[in-house]
């Protein structure tokens, strides 16, 4: 994950002055009695922005894992397919890979005089390591009637809503650090925050082509479906002159 730069501008302005801020991305300035923050007083702010960019890999892998055969008598096609089904069934709970994770199609169909009958079985591994061992063993143990393929990577839900509220708060704490530091160059201290605002925020996914023409290990695949996000906050927080008389430790 990577914090995006930050660039500070300021202005100290005199608490008895209007004054605009020209564009700058920060800028201190007096509120006038007529704000909306505090209308009893008058309040001197810094408003700042803050940017952040943060990434994240997948966290789940699909594998399919298709047995099919077929036979003249409808007993022994089903016979067939349900032996190796069982065994992939159970390699996969042997792996601790819950129920709720595993879903099995199944199709019979006969055409002239034989019985042809598919099972799939979909396994979605948060576990990449766990993934890797089911396919291993499969490819192994099992013949040609057993076709398993590579895993598809993807973000759950939960990994995306976390981005989401990381890249958002890192956008702020950097516009805090952004703050205090102008806060400290100009002899004043930060007050509370007045006003949070998130201005914008992006996603998006990287989905690179392999240019070389060489295949892509497992790891590399995983990569490519890398998921970013980007957030910018506006924040207004209390301005504060220093206590000069505070005794220093």
């Amino acid at each position: 994950m990577a914090r995006s730069p930050s660039r500070v501008y300021a202005t100290l302005l005199p608490s008895g002055e209007d004054v605009h801020g020209h564009g700058n991305e920060s800028i201190f300035h007096h509120v006038s009695n007529q704000n909306s923050l505090h209308p009893q007083s008058n309040v001197r702010v810094v408003q700042v922005t803050g940017c952040a960019e943060l990434s994240c890999l997948p966290d789940r892998a699909t594998v399919v894992i298709t047995v099919k055969n077929s036979k003249e008598n409808v007993n022994d096609v089903t016979n067939s397919v349900s032996r190796r089904l069982d065994y992939i069934l159970q390699t996969v709970r042997q792996n601790d890979v819950k129920e709720e994770n595993i879903t099995v199609d199944k199709h019979l169909q006969r055409e002239e005089e034989l019985f042809h009958m598919q099972a799939e079985v979909h396994v979605v591994f948060s576990n990449f390591e766990t993934m890797q061992d089911v396919r291993s063993v499969c490819i192994e143990k099992l013949d040609k009637s057993v076709c398993v393929g590579n895993p598809h990577y993807t973000h759950s839900t939960e990994s995306l809503n976390l981005l989401r509220r990381q890249v958002c708060l890192q956008a702020v704490d950097n516009a805090r650090l952004k703050a205090s530091e102008a806060c400290c160059i100009l002899g004043q201290a930060l007050g509370r925050p007045l006003l949070v605002r998130e201005e914008e925020s992006r996603e998006w996914t990287n989905s690179q082509d392999d240019v070389t023409g060489t295949p892509l290990t497992l790891h590399q695949k995983a990569g490519v479906t890398l998921f970013s996000a980007s957030s910018r906050v506006f924040v207004t927080f209390e301005l504060r002159p220093k206590d000069r008389n505070r005794r220093k430790l």
